[in-house]
């Protein structure tokens, strides 16, 4: 069975981003995935009640709800699978974009208890620690024990990998993965895939898979029924979001095209702090809310990176994703669910005009770069040899700096730290920073 790839909307909440930013960075053609393109939705959910997302009989059907409304509890009804999905928990984030991120992913494990059937699970789309300390994991841990649900699976994010390529990680999460830390699992007739597209990051590049993942992914799904419904969960879209912020994955056309002969592929993805959907085909792309700090709308913003929203509206851009399953219908109702209710926090707040975080007005000093709204400054610039270039992180996000040729690099710089090097010979030096890979510079040094 090939899921119809026509869309139906019964209702959808206030739109919060503009058509002339859609179109900005919405192109039929923009990405060779390997899916079709003719049944083609994407919008957003970032404030008010959520949306529930519901395919039934190959119709994509958008439903307002609201939290504690009856409809949350309808889209469980009967499924024989329901499990959550949180992503970008961010424990150790303590800048003004939310101060107390262990809270808001307390008051989420609240929401979840909340729910009005038990699920079956918990995945993790990444990013559970801000920068890989063995504390931000322990307090991640601790809290999601709380939790009334099975076990959890984890995905990493690239906040995973800072400093030791994921070690700490695989260390605390590993246990029977392959390679970086992919792998499958069945649940009541579903085929779950934990794939890992942070490792390894290329200068100038987006997420990547690789051929090892790659090639494992093949023989994962060669065995599955095409009947089979497909769950695929990962870190960085395994779609072209926005790639001018590297909000997408190189290589996922050829991931997606193992897909195609599936009739119902569910695609879970976090890294970009909003909701987002998109169908093709048989393919439904969604991403998820953090329970850390939103991120600006594609395109609205210089950069992306936390943006500060009043304090008594955080909770209502933060929040977990409930998805249920029905046997023999192939598909699966996706509910987006604030951490507060609705009705609480609309008060006409449109997440289209936050603009992120404003620009620095600082400038560097002589022989001094800044790494501001993820970008350096200045991205090119000359010097003679002997001089010592130093880099100061003014984003509320860590960043390094690393030549391509492994001339030097720095640990992950968190915000106003600093990376100081001497250039001691003529050349021309390419850099980049690993944990946002779309950030590239250039060091030229003259001989005096």
């Amino acid at each position: 069975m090939r899921v119809s790839g026509r869309v139906e909307a019964i209702a959808m909440s206030k739109p919060v981003i503009s058509q002339e930013i859609l179109t900005k960075y919405i192109k039929n053609d923009n990405s060779a995935d390997g899916v079709d393109r003719r049944g083609f939705l994407q919008c957003m959910a970032w404030t008010g009640t959520g949306v529930l997302w519901a395919l039934k009989g190959g119709v994509l059907r958008s439903i307002v709800m609201d939290p504690f409304a009856k409809g949350s509890a309808d889209a469980a009804a009967g499924a024989e699978l329901s499990f959550v999905q949180i992503s970008d928990s961010h424990i150790g984030f303590d800048k003004p974009a939310n101060p107390d991120v262990a809270a808001t992913l307390g008051e989420a494990v609240n929401r979840i208890n909340a729910l009005s059937v038990a699920p079956a699970f918990l995945l993790h789309t990444g990013d559970i620690s801000h920068l890989s300390k063995p504390s931000e994991f322990d307090t991640c841990d601790q809290i999601l024990r709380g939790a009334k649900t099975g076990r959890t699976y984890f995905v990493p994010g690239e906040h995973d990998f800072i400093g030791d390529n994921g070690k700490m990680y695989l260390d605390r999460y590993g246990k029977g993965t392959q390679g970086n830390g992919w792998y499958s699992f069945d649940y009541n007739g579903a085929h779950f895939v934990g794939l890992v597209n942070v490792a390894n990051l290329k200068a100038g590049g987006m997420g990547s898979l690789g051929a090892e993942q790659l090639e494992w992914l093949e023989k994962d799904l060669r065995g599955k029924s095409a009947s089979t419904p497909l769950i695929i969960f990962a870190h960085i879209p395994l779609w072209s979001v926005y790639p001018e912020w590297g909000w997408g994955t190189d290589d996922s056309a050829q991931a997606l095209a193992y897909m195609k002969r599936f009739g119902s592929v569910s695609v879970l993805n976090g890294h970009i702090h909003q909701t987002m959907q998109k169908v093709e085909g048989n393919v439904t792309f969604h991403t998820a809310m953090s329970t850390a700090f939103p991120q600006p709308a594609p395109g609205s913003a210089p950069s992306p990176g936390p943006m500060k929203v009043p304090a008594e509206q955080l909770r209502s851009v933060l929040g977990i994703t409930e998805v249920n399953f029905v046997r023999g219908q192939h598909s699966l109702a996706i509910v987006d669910q604030p951490l507060v209710s609705g009705a609480a926090m609309m008060s006409g707040m449109d997440m289209s005009a936050q603009k992120g975080k404003p620009a620095n007005t600082d400038k560097p000093g002589a022989n001094e770069i800044f790494i501001d709204n993820f970008s350096f400054s200045p991205a090119n610039i000359t010097v003679p040899v002997g001089t010592k270039l130093t880099w100061t992180n003014k984003d509320d996000v860590p960043h390094n700096v690393v030549s391509n040729d492994g001339s030097f690099s720095s640990k992950a710089l968190d915000t106003d730290d600093k990376f100081s090097f001497t250039f001691d010979k003529a050349g021309s030096y390419d850099y980049y920073c690993s944990i946002h890979p779309r950030m590239t510079a250039k060091v030229i040094v003259q001989a005096k």
